[in-house]
This record gives structure tokens, C-alpha cells and sequence, in this order.
């Protein structure tokens, strides 16, 4: 029998329990790109060409998408023996306008068609999730624009948002420490850690202090956003960290020369300004860690210039 419990006439009902905020973009059932949605809405045909990848339409639905963070469509299907390297390459090499990669490969029958849509259905939603990550660069659309693989299956545009949504959900409750994605990644030592699992076993014996996770991904032949999920697990566990990612000259122009090696003092900072980088290799330390504070982290990465 279910208790109903009703609140006394004339009292004051209780206050509601939170609920978790659902994001802006699954309330309107998409939305994380303006632009990809009015191209849906218009049925366009070409490329939407973003900071971190690219987006390939046919009258409206995504047909293909790229990025160098994500493992591309030949790796997941040569990494495990699914297609030989060599019947890959010929039909790279023979795919025009008409015959894409992918029909040249299915009328050859050199791959089952299942096989082929779930690896392209992988990739396709791998390399959006990095395309569609918030940026300050604007993206470019170019009209016409097609894609040497082809149409295999098209997918549409709020398909393809829900799908990113539901992972950057799922990665925040992981580790909300998204530096994790995209540094270079190193051991860390810990005491009473959890056994990884094979899965996780593979990816932090990839993890050398160089390599980040999009490329022992692509080494290990796997999905992109699954690697991210076993680092960031492997994070909250305490069994790696990421170091300080090299310095991005190709972005916004620094404010102040670079400080030089050498007795003389580097160039005056206003309190506005904001701190210089830490060079390479130095890590950030645990928000909870009573003993090393960032000043002195960062004090002592400079003095030993």
C-alpha cells in the first residue's frame, strides 16, 4: 500500500525539492549552434567549417563530420581488423563526386553495411561533439560543399545536439575538470586507488606526460569521447593528472612580452592583468590540497627560469 501524505488545512506546504536544471539547448530540443539550425531549417547542402571541426550537410541533416581531436572513419575501421589498409586506400583513391568511398566500398562488398553505418554513426557524433564546443571563433559555411566518403546515412541536426548535450552532461558528472580533454596527461601516485578496469588499464599505460587523450584515442583505435570518459574517470580516481598545455601563440596576442631567461626582471604586470602560464610540465595542484597553494606553484616554476 503507497502512503499519500497531505499537507493540514490552513499550514503552509513544504517547499518543492530541487530538481537539476535541464540545459538550455535539450529544453529547446538542440540549440547549441544557431547557425546549424537555420542551415537545417533551409535544407543546405555543404560544409559548416567550426574551430575544432567540421560539419557536412545534405539538405539539412549531417551526413559527415571531421575533426582532429576525434579519431576519423579509417581509424576505427582499421584499428581492429574490420577493413584491410590497402582496400581502404583504393577506394580513397577511386571515390569521385558519384561514387564515394562508402559505395564504393559496399557495392564491392568489402564491408558489411551494418558494420560500416555504426562506425560511421561513431564518428560522426565523436567529431561533432568537439565541433560543436563553444568558441569565440565564428563558424563558416560553405554552399555545395561535399564530402569524398558520401552519403551513408544522414543524421538530423537535433539528433546529432542531443547527443553532445548528453555528453558534456555525462563527462561534468564524471570530472567537472574539463583541462583534462586536451593537456598532455601524466601518471599521478596515489594511496588506496581503485583497480582500473582493462579499458582503463590500456589508456593510462598510453599516458606518457606527452600525449593527451584525443591522441591515445586515435593510437589505441578508439572512440574519442570514450577515451575522455575513461581519463576522467582515471582523474577522479586520482590515478593521472594533466600538465599545463603548451602556450597557444596562434591565439589572442599576448598582452606583455614573454618573459626571458636571464638576470634581468621580466616586464611589469598591472594588478589587472592577468598571471603569466606556467611553462610546461608543471601541473595544477588538487583544489583540496592543504600543503601547495597555486602562488607557490607558480612562484616556484619561475624562480627556476
Amino acid at each position: 500500500m503507497t502512503a499519500v501524505r497531505t499537507t493540514p488545512q490552513g499550514t503552509t506546504p513544504p517547499p518543492r525539492l530541487p530538481v537539476r536544471e535541464k540545459s538550455a539547448a535539450r529544453e529547446r530540443g538542440g540549440g547549441l549552434s544557431p547557425m546549424l539550425n537555420r542551415l537545417a531549417a533551409e535544407r543546405a547542402t555543404g560544409v559548416l567549417e567550426c574551430e575544432r571541426g567540421s560539419l557536412y550537410l545534405a539538405e539539412g541533416r549531417v551526413v559527415h563530420a571531421e575533426s582532429p581531436l576525434a579519431p576519423g572513419l579509417d581509424v576505427l575501421l582499421l584499428a581492429h581488423g574490420t577493413l584491410a589498409p590497402a582496400v581502404w586506400q583504393d577506394a580513397v583513391d577511386r571515390a569521385d563526386e558519384e561514387y564515394g568511398v562508402a559505395r564504393l566500398l559496399l557495392d564491392a562488398g568489402r564491408v558489411p553495411r551494418g558494420a560500416l553505418e555504426l562506425c560511421h554513426l561513431e564518428a560522426v557524433f565523436d567529431a561533432a561533439y568537439f565541433a560543436l564546443t563553444p568558441s569565440s571563433t565564428p563558424g563558416r559555411f560553405r554552399y555545395g560543399a561535399g564530402h569524398w566518403l558520401g552519403t551513408l546515412r544522414p543524421v538530423p541536426v537535433e539528433a546529432v545536439e542531443r547527443e553532445t548535450v548528453r555528453r558534456r552532461e555525462l563527462l561534468h558528472r564524471l570530472w567537472p575538470d574539463p583541462l583534462t580533454d586536451a593537456a598532455p596527461l601524466r601518471r599521478a601516485e596515489t594511496v588506496a586507488a581503485p583497480a582500473p578496469t582493462a579499458r582503463q588499464s590500456a589508456v593510462l599505460a598510453s599516458v606518457d606526460g606527452v600525449r593527451t587523450a584525443s591522441d591515445i584515442a586515435r593510437e589505441l583505435g578508439r572512440q574519442a569521447f570514450h577515451t575522455l570518459v575513461d581519463v576522467r574517470r582515471l582523474a577522479a580516481a586520482g590515478l593521472l593528472t594533466a600538465l599545463f598545455p603548451p602556450p597557444r601563440q596562434h591565439r589572442l596576442p599576448p598582452v606583455a612580452p614573454p618573459l626571458r631567461p636571464g638576470p634581468a626582471a621580466g616586464p611589469a604586470v598591472s594588478p589587472a592583468a592577468p598571471a603569466p602560464d606556467p611553462p610546461p610540465g608543471i601541473t595544477l595542484p588538487r583544489v583540496n590540497d592543504p600543503d601547495i597553494t597555486l602562488l607557490k606553484r607558480l612562484r616556484d616554476a619561475l624562480e627556476a627560469l
